[in-house]
């Protein structure tokens, strides 16, 4: 295990728990989770596993990769579990298959605290089947989505920017809420609302963002300027307010 940090530690300590040997290593942490052997160094780590998961940041995931490929041995999995570009996959697919190793691009779908080694996951690249074997066998829900590096980490960005933007969206609702007073009010609202949501909320906001986009633009426009009259910046409000202006400029072209 390379990183052992929150997620790196409860995943490695999971497989060790369920009776798999492991090995980790993190420069910034000395000691790591029950029956988890801590290594000298990355290439003490690696050296002679089966298997060798990533989990640290996208930041030094390439680095992570050159620092050990050369202690890989032919066959080595390698799995790289890190939240990142689908080019910086591909990046790290070349370095660990010049020395004959298979390479694992793999996307955490849940937060891993509450659940480690339990958590859903999609993966892909040349070794994405021999992770998806392995790693069911500990009780991780794997899915695999071919053999490309970086299509598994694709799907995860895409999702992130729904879910991510949600959050943002959300808490530029409750920043504004909270100068009008009625913050309570309107988090019981979007927690009803998200109750509620089923698929034909989800066409509904597609469908009629479409259809009636020149009237939402207009009532985005009105919730801009109620955000800067309270003093706060409209990110989410502005690019709300210009994507559903460039849906109306679309449909009054046709």
């Amino acid at each position: 295990m390379l990183g052992l940090g929150e997620a790196g530690s409860l995943i490695a300590g999971d497989l060790a728990e369920a009776g798999a040997t492991v090995r980790g290593w993190d420069p910034a942490r000395p000691e790591g989770p029950p029956g988890v052997a801590v290594a000298a160094d990355d290439e003490e780590a690696v050296r002679g596993a089966g298997a060798v998961l990533s989990i640290n940041s996208a930041a030094v995931a390439l680095d992570a990769a050159r620092s050990v490929a050369g202690a890989l041995a032919p066959g080595t999995l390698f799995a790289d579990l890190n939240t990142a570009a689908p080019g910086l996959k591909r990046a790290i697919a070349e370095v660990v298959a010049a020395g004959g190793a298979d390479f694992a691009d793999v996307a955490l779908l849940r937060p891993v605290p509450g659940r480690g080694v339990r958590t859903p996951s999609l993966v892909s690249g040349p070794g994405a089947e021999r992770f998806a074997a392995l790693l069911r066998g500990y009780g991780m829900p794997v899915t695999s989505v071919g053999p490309e590096p970086g299509a598994a980490s694709a799907r995860k960005l895409a999702r992130s920017v729904f879910t991510k933007g949600q959050a943002a969206a959300i808490a530029e609702a409750l920043e504004a809420a909270e100068r009008l007073g009625v913050r309570d009010w309107l988090a019981q609202d979007i927690v009803q609302t998200l109750t509620d949501a089923d698929e034909a909320f989800f066409r509904r906001a597609l469908e009629g963002s479409v259809r009636h986009a020149a009237r939402r633009a207009d009532e985005m426009a009105a919730a801009v300027a109620m955000v800067e009259e309270l003093g706060l910046e409209p990110r989410i409000s502005s690019a709300a307010r210009a994507w559903l202006e460039a849906l109306a400029a679309e449909r009054a072209g046709r």
